[in-house]
């Protein structure tokens, strides 16, 4: 289980809470680089913390991936500022039997299209769209909530480092012939702290860049695959 978290002290401590009525114990909080407690309040709540200070989405989950005992088969990944309705997850696991990347829905429902954004509602329109042409898979959302086994993580080889880390990881899944399953999520405004994405309209705009960079060069990266000999 690993949880990137910047600044989110208000709500962490909630979110490993709901996780251990879960019955998750193997808990990871990685602590991107915050100014506030989110480390000591994270590890208060029986969470192992570790650190990487540099910023980055992407580059916070591979601090969290280092590491990792050999007995893991798959890992989770949620966010740290409650939005995520983690009632779900046992929905998660069981369709894993017949997957190797499980992916929150927050579009299922209308509590979780109400909480979203009209900028992440369009920055999901985007990428999934983009993805629909690009390379034939219809994903429905691209949200943080996700289950993936542990060999299908690193067959991805991921490049990523910042926010385009989730959005390699599907198009790569693609790629690789992963069995993919999206499931229905609850989703719920953040219950603490600030977003990095879509709390600011500028924000928003270097996502909606992100993503076109992204998928750009993932895609460039496919027809130079194919042109090989």
């Amino acid at each position: 289980m690993l949880i990137p978290a910047r600044d989110e002290a208000a709500a962490i401590a909630a979110v490993i809470q709901e996780l251990r009525g879960q019955g998750l114990e193997r808990i990871r909080v990685v602590d991107n680089g915050s100014g506030d407690d989110t480390a000591a309040v994270a590890s208060a709540a029986g969470a192992e913390v570790v650190v990487e200070p540099r910023p980055g989405y992407g580059r916070a989950c591979w601090r969290g991936l280092d590491g990792l005992p050999p007995a893991v088969e798959w890992i989770f990944f949620c966010d740290g500022d409650g939005s995520d309705d983690l009632a779900a997850l046992p929905r998660l696991l069981a369709a894993a039997a017949e997957a190797d990347l499980v992916l929150g829905n927050r579009l299922a429902g209308a509590e979780g299209r109400r909480a979203m954004t009209p900028l992440q509602h369009f920055g999901n329109r985007l990428a999934t769209r983009l993805i629909q042409l690009g390379w034939g898979h219809r994903y429905r959302d691209l949200g943080p909530m996700r289950l993936i086994r542990r060999r299908c993580l690193e067959a991805l080889a991921l490049r990523d480092r910042g926010f385009g880390w989730t959005l390699e990881m599907q198009v790569r899944a693609v790629e690789q012939g992963c069995r993919i399953r999206e499931v229905p999520v609850g989703y719920r405004p953040r219950q603490g702290g600030r977003s990095k994405i879509s709390g600011s309209l500028l924000g928003s705009l270097r996502a909606g860049e992100v993503i076109l960079r992204t998928l750009g060069g993932l895609y460039l990266a496919r027809i130079r695959r194919r042109r090989q000999p």
